[in-house]
C-alpha cells in the first residue's frame, strides 16, 4: 500500500517545527513527509532589526531546513493554490515551474505577509522588515542615504536624505527604529562632513500607546529610552501619502525624507484567499485541535491561523506571535499523526511567556512571566530567550559570535551593493501577486483529471 502524503506548507516557525515533530512522531514506514518553502531556511524573524543594523549577519538569523530536517522532501517554492475536494496542492517552484503535489493530509502555516493600507505613493516607496532580502537592502539604502548626503552639494536634498521615518509602534518596528538609529549615530563620527543634528528618526504609530502589551509603565520606560536617544516618537499620527522626497502625516505635517519603512502590522499570506472557507479577519478559521473543520485532512496554524486561545477565553484568537506558532507546530504534528492513526487529538493551549524587547546597547525591556524589567536585565533575559528559540546550536553560535563582535570592534557601515538602482517595492519582496484565484484552482484542478 501506499504510505499516506503528509504535506506541510511554509518554512516558517509554525511549519518547521510541525515537519520535525513529524520526523519524530512518525516512522518512516507510516507516512511521506513533504515541506513547500521558497527558502532553504527558517528565517528567526525577531532579530531581523538587527540584522539590518548589521549588529548580526542575514546567515546568523537563516537557519538552514535541512541541518533541522533529516528525512523531509523539501520543495523549494510557494503554494499559489489549494484544491481541498480533489486534495491538490498547486506550487510554484522558484524556477517558476507550476506543479500539483497531492496529498492526504496537508498542514497549512503559509504564515504571514506585511500588511498594507491604499496610501497614494505606499507600496511603491516604503520598505519592508518581514524578509531576509528586506533588512538586507534597508541596511544598504540607509548606509546609502548617509553616503549620497555626505556627497550632496544641495541643503535640502541632504536635509531629506537624513530623514527617517518608520511607521508601526509594535515589537518590529520599535526594534528597527532603535536599533538603525544607533547605526546612524555611530556611522555618523565617519562622515565629518555631515552635521549630526540633521540626522532625524521619527517612529509613528496610529495607536495612542506604544506596544501595549507590554504594560503603561514598560510602554512608558521603552519611550522615555527613544526619546532620550532623540528618535522622536507620534502617536495617534500615522501616514496620508508617500512621495520620492517627501512624507506627509495624517496630522498634516509634511516631512522631507527618503526613506519610510513600513511595519504596521501583518495580514494572513493571500494563499488563505484561494481556499473556500471561513476566516477571523482573513485569517483560516480552525478548531482548538487546528483542524479546519469544512475539509477533510486540512489542518491550519501559525499567522495565516484563527487558533482559539484557549488560555485567554472569550472568544480570543492566538495572536501571530513566533511563541505561539512554534508550539502550536508541535500540537499540530500530534493531532495530524493522531488522524494517521485513528486517535484522540488534543486542544492547543499555551499561556504566553512574556515578551522581550531589545532596543540595542543596553537598553531593553522584558516582561518575562509578567516580571517588569528593563535596562541589562533586560537586555540579558530578551539575548537569552532569542538563544532559546534559536533551533541550532550552530545558529546559536553564530548569534553569539556576532554579538561579541559587534560589542568589541563595532560596525565597519559597509554598503554591500546589493540595492538595485531601481528602488524595490513591497511586492519585490513578498511576491504577494502571484496567488491564483479560487476559480483559477478550480480550473486548474479540473484540467488535472481531464489529463487522466
Amino acid at each position: 500500500m501506499e504510505r499516506p502524503r503528509i504535506l506541510v506548507v511554509g518554512g516558517g516557525f509554525a511549519g518547521v517545527e510541525c515537519a520535525r515533530r513529524l520526523e519524530r512522531k512518525l516512522t518512516p514506514g507510516e507516512a511521506d513527509i513533504a515541506i513547500v518553502a521558497p527558502f532553504s531556511y527558517e528565517l528567526y524573524l525577531p532579530l531581523l532589526p538587527q540584522v539590518a543594523a548589521g549588529v548580526l549577519t542575514p546567515q546568523s538569523v537563516a537557519v538552514s531546513l535541512r541541518r533541522m530536517l533529516r528525512r523531509t522532501r523539501i520543495i523549494p517554492g510557494g503554494a499559489i493554490g489549494v484544491d481541498p475536494q480533489a486534495k491538490v496542492c498547486v506550487i510554484r517552484k522558484i524556477t517558476d515551474e507550476v506543479i500539483d503535489e497531492h496529498y492526504d493530509y496537508i498542514v497549512l502555516a503559509p504564515g504571514s505577509v506585511t500588511r498594507t493600507f491604499d496610501i497614494p505613493g505606499l507600496t511603491t516607496h516604503a520598505r519592508g522588515m518581514k524578509t531576509l532580502a528586506e533588512a538586507a537592502y534597508v541596511r544598504d539604502h540607509v548606509i546609502s542615504q548617509l553616503d549620497l548626503a555626505d556627497a550632496a552639494t544641495d541643503r535640502e536634498e541632504r536635509i531629506s536624505r537624513l530623514q527617517f521615518v518608520v511607521v508601526g509602534g509594535g515589537y518590529a518596528g520599535t526594534e528597527t527604529a532603535a536599533c538603525l538609529q544607533r547605526v546612524t549615530t555611530s556611522a555618523v563620527k565617519r562622515y565629518p562632513r555631515l552635521n549630526p543634528n540633521l540626522i532625524k528618526w521619527h517612529l509613528i504609530d496610529i495607536a495612542p500607546k506604544l506596544m501595549p502589551e507590554l504594560g503603561d509603565q514598560l510602554g512608558r520606560d521603552a519611550l522615555d529610552i527613544l526619546r532620550r536617544r532623540g528618535i522622536q516618537v507620534s502617536l495617534g499620527v500615522s501616514v496620508a501619502e508617500v512621495g520620492d522626497d517627501t512624507v506627509t502625516f495624517t496630522d498634516g505635517r509634511v516631512l522631507p525624507c527618503r526613506t519610510l519603512i513600513w511595519t504596521a502590522g501583518v495580514a494572513a499570506s493571500p494563499l488563505i484567499a484561494t481556499l473556500d472557507a471561513e476566516t477571523v479577519r482573513g485569517r483560516l478559521a480552525a478548531t482548538a485541535d487546528m483542524r479546519v473543520p469544512q475539509f477533510d485532512g486540512m489542518f491550519a496554524l501559525g499567522d495565516a491561523a484563527a487558533v482559539p486561545d484557549l488560555a485567554k477565553g472569550g472568544g480570543a484568537v492566538c495572536p501571530p506571535t513566533a511563541q505561539h506558532a512554534q508550539r502550536q507546530g508541535r500540537v499540530c504534528a500530534d493531532n495530524v499523526a493522531a488522524a494517521l492513526r485513528g486517535q484522540t487529538m488534543r486542544p492547543y493551549y499555551h499561556k504566553d511567556l512574556g515578551l522581550v524587547v531589545d532596543l540595542g546597547g543596553a537598553d531593553a525591556v522584558s516582561k518575562p512571566l509578567g516580571i517588569e524589567l528593563k535596562g541589562v536585565a533586560a537586555q540579558g533575559v530578551a539575548r537569552g530567550y532569542h538563544l532559546m528559540a534559536l533551533r541550532t546550536n550552530v545558529a546559536k553560535v553564530r548569534v553569539m559570535t556576532n554579538w561579541m563582535l559587534n560589542a568589541t570592534a563595532g560596525d565597519d557601515f559597509v554598503r554591500t551593493g546589493f540595492q538595485l538602482r531601481r528602488p524595490a517595492t513591497l511586492k519585490d519582496f513578498e511576491y504577494t501577486d502571484g496567488y491564483l484565484s479560487k476559480e483559477q484552482v478550480k480550473a486548474h484542478t479540473a484540467a488535472l483529471r481531464a489529463k487522466r
